[in-house]
């Protein structure tokens, strides 16, 4: 008998749809953290201010039935504050290597996210 591996299996298609998903704005929410720190402290505060108001926003929208929009927007407007809280002076040697390793968690979360749908689209063929 050939028993599969796990990974090896047949992936259904809502399972491989949300590893990608997760795998891009993972991707896409490390880089804007690794933007976020990298932006001289003026411009850095105000771009942290616009990710808490625009996390806020998707936070609290009303077509949010499944909760993805309110869990984003809570990670968006977390990141917002970390931003600002890393661009200020006293609050800078935390806050600055948290956003840092924000990135890098996500980054990490991203390939891997990535690398299981990849291996869920092998499955496919």
């Amino acid at each position: 008998m050939n028993d599969l591996v796990d990974e090896e299996k047949y992936v259904p298609t809502d399972i491989l749809a949300k590893r990608g998903v997760a795998a891009v704005a993972s991707l896409a929410g490390g880089a804007g953290l690794l933007v976020l720190g990298a932006l001289p402290p003026v411009m850095g505060i105000a771009a942290g201010a616009i990710a808490v108001f625009v996390g806020i926003g998707a936070a609290f929208s009303r077509g949010n039935e499944g909760g993805a929009d309110r869990k984003g927007g809570v990670m968006v407007t977390a990141a917002g504050i970390l931003a600002i809280l890393a661009k200020l002076p006293l609050s800078r040697t935390l806050a600055a290597p948290l956003l840092g390793l924000g990135a890098a968690v996500l980054i990490g979360f991203g390939v891997w996210n990535g690398i299981k749908f990849l291996k869920g689209l092998k499955s496919r063929t």
